[in-house]
């Protein structure tokens, strides 16, 4: 009772204050609701409950992309294996600008952020963090032709572009404090990956990246070289709300499970074998494979290549450019055999025998006959262009290239523009509007130039082989 009447005393002799501190109240309590109601959506009890997690990531070669027209990346196959380990669908939410992605974990439904992130100690003020799965070292990158820049003291007196708010930005002011007179180039929406095709085009002298990236974009841009490091090595986490340990707790005992049972180790392969060495596949090493291992499909090819109107020797490039002729070859995006055929494909055509060489073939020949007559709007080689394309990154990606194509008001029905727009699908600013998001284009682009240089061999050269002189 005294209580009321001092309350309402308050009120009567202080009416604006009062007001203010019941406004004030409300909109705290307001505040606390909706944190609690994210807390609670991010909790694990609720993910098990739900049926569903959503992973926060971002569109690059190294987190989440599309590769014919399937999901992909070493973030996302993480992800995916653990919404399995937990029994439940994984839910995709991909954030643009880097300096969004912890505050995506409060102001969406969003559970955990995978995407190449360290436990900064800026970071562990505003989200919890899942031990260690990957260590990783910050390295510098140059062009081939650059021999100035070999360890990070030679970095004085030169120019090194990072993407602001990234980690590198960080430890490159380090460096300039121990006194290593360089200097920093910012760059705003700026992915890493193409600050190293800049680098490879030699229109910036040198950037920044983690061991992984680095080495996984020398893949793509060969005339980059990966030189001294600047950091000492730190662990990719992933990050949680910091309200969400059982859900950390969750995460690291599946790191420990896929790590023991060669899960992490599969999934690891298929994106970074190899990374620390080139696989720069001449002349004479497809002479050779088409000498030894041909003679076993040559009829098959030659068959197939027939009854769906094609010339023989543009299958043969392409077989040996998409398995060197191996029927039991598996890619990280989930193709098998000789034509490297995705299930998705596979289960379009009524076949799912990958590893038998002939329905392999066929199935193959018939998926580029599909999609050469997809493609009816363009002409002659333009169109069997177009439709190698596709088969190597998907009909989606070459609808988002011709759409670029013609804003740029280039022809969408010729080769030459769509070569023009599809590396672009790389940068964000470009990717972004579209309806298939990232790709890495130049990746279609390397992948036709290969096949009519083999071609180009076949066409020239009079090849005949005998399968039986090969057989054991």
């Amino acid at each position: 009772m005294h209580l009321k009447t001092a309350i309402n005393g308050f009120r009567n002799e202080n009416p604006r204050l009062f007001n203010t501190i019941i406004i004030f109240l409300f909109i705290s309590f307001c505040v606390f609701a909706v944190l609690e109601k994210n807390s609670e959506n991010n909790s694990l009890r609720h993910i098990l409950k739900k049926g569903e997690i959503t992973l926060i990531t971002q569109n690059n070669a190294h987190c989440f992309y599309i590769y014919r027209d399937q999901p992909a990346g070493f973030e996302y196959e993480l992800a995916k294996a653990f919404a399995e380990y937990l029994g439940v669908k994984l839910k995709v939410q991909i954030i643009e600008k880097w300096e969004d992605l912890i505050p995506a974990l409060k102001d969406s439904s969003g559970a955990f952020i995978a995407a190449s992130m360290t436990a900064s100690p800026e970071r562990k003020k505003t989200a919890a963090f899942s031990d260690g799965y990957m260590r990783v070292r910050q390295h510098i990158i140059v062009n081939k032709k650059n021999r100035d820049i070999q360890k990070q003291e030679d970095l004085a007196g030169h120019t090194v572009h990072v993407r602001k708010g990234m980690p590198y930005e960080e430890q490159l002011k380090k460096l300039q404090t121990r006194g290593i007179n360089l200097k920093i180039a910012l760059h705003e929406g700026i992915a890493t990956e193409e600050l190293i095709r800049d680098v490879a085009r030699n229109e910036i002298e040198a950037t920044v990246a983690y061991s992984n990236v680095a080495y996984l974009n020398r893949r793509y841009y060969p005339s980059v070289t990966v030189t001294g490091a600047i950091s000492e090595y730190e662990s990719l986490v992933w990050a949680v709300d910091k309200s969400a340990l059982s859900l950390v707790s969750r995460i690291n005992s599946f790191f420990k499970t896929i790590k023991a049972n060669g899960k992490f180790a599969e999934i690891y392969n298929r994106y970074y074998s190899g990374i620390d060495s080139f696989d720069n596949v001449d002349v004479s090493y497809f002479y050779a494979m088409m000498q030894l291992w041909f003679p076993l499909y040559s009829q098959t090819i030659k068959d197939a290549a027939a009854k769906y109107g094609f010339d023989w020797r543009l299958i043969a490039a392409q077989a040996y450019q998409e398995s060197h002729f191996d029927p039991l070859a598996q890619s990280h995006a989930g193709a098998h055999g000789l034509m490297q055929i995705t299930e998705q494909t596979a289960f379009g055509l009524g076949f799912m025998d990958f590893y038998d060489p002939e329905k392999n073939i066929y199935a193959g020949v018939k998926h580029l006959k599909n999609l050469y007559n997809l493609y009816d709007r363009a002409a002659g080689l333009d169109r069997l262009l177009i439709a190698l394309a596709a088969y190597n990154i998907g009909e989606g990606h070459i609808m988002d290239a011709r759409d670029l194509a013609v804003k740029k008001n280039l022809n969408p029905n010729n080769w030459a523009s769509l070569s023009r727009v599809l590396p672009l699908l790389s940068e964000q600013r470009y990717y972004s509007r579209t309806k298939y998001g990232y790709c890495r284009g130049i990746e279609a682009v390397n992948y036709i130039n290969q096949i009519m240089n083999y071609y180009d061999i076949l066409k020239n050269q009079v090849i005949e082989f005998n399968a039986a002189d090969f057989l054991p």
